[in-house]
């Protein structure tokens, strides 16, 4: 069982490691296959019995964590303005979210029909991952300026690689969604810096 302090950041770790992903395919036209089906699983796990079921094993959010920890620690010199934007973009997109309770319902409803197509296929498969990408553009993204992502266009104009960055955006806006439900506020992450950052440190000990 996780200490309850890491298992306050778990979803803040899901913001960080799913706007690390897009901007890895958006730069390098590459992704941890890990750290990717663990977002898009994240997703379609909507009735968790604890905050850790949605995310699985603590090492699926390895790269959360590290991201999570080098832009809020103080001594880090890796701090990325881009990650940084992309995250706020998320945290921002899921507030307006929140204020639309008919896109909340189609939403569940949209997700819902994913849930039946992991009967056929892996949460990886193109059509999975297109039809979440569907789900951000149609509900999501809709609802706020679009979040502008940088990278290089023979990547960002392949249409799989597209999909799998409005798939990670919409776990994101879950992730973020989660996290506000456990009570996080982006206050907090201004607040409560060394306390996240301690959180981060010790899963990253339990997970390495």
């Amino acid at each position: 069982m996780l200490a309850k302090n890491i298992e306050a950041q778990l979803a803040l770790a899901g913001v960080c490691q799913a706007a690390t992903l897009v901007q890895n395919i958006a730069r390098k036209g590459e992704f941890d296959k890990l750290a990717f089906e663990s977002s898009l699983s994240s997703i379609l796990v909507t009735e968790p019995d604890t905050p850790q079921q949605v995310f699985g094993s603590l090492s699926n959010l390895r790269m959360g964590f590290s991201t999570l920890l080098s832009q809020l620690d103080n001594h880090s010199q890796q701090k990325d303005t881009e990650l940084t934007r992309y995250i706020a973009s998320i945290l921002g997109l899921e507030r307006k979210l929140t204020k639309h309770p008919k896109a909340l319902a189609e939403l569940g409803d949209r997700i819902n029909h994913v849930q039946r197509q992991l009967a056929y296929v892996e949460v990886d498969n193109d059509q999975v991952i297109s039809s979440l990408a569907s789900i951000y553009t149609d509900i999501v993204s809709p609802l706020a300026p679009k979040i502008q992502i940088a990278g290089s266009p023979a990547f960002l104009k392949q249409s799989i690689n597209q999909h799998r960055v409005r798939a990670l955006l919409l776990a994101g806006v879950r992730a973020a969604f989660m996290w506000r439900q456990m009570g996080g506020k982006r206050r907090n992450i201004l607040f409560q810096r060394k306390h996240i950052v301690h959180s981060a440190r010790e899963a990253l000990r339990l997970i390495q």
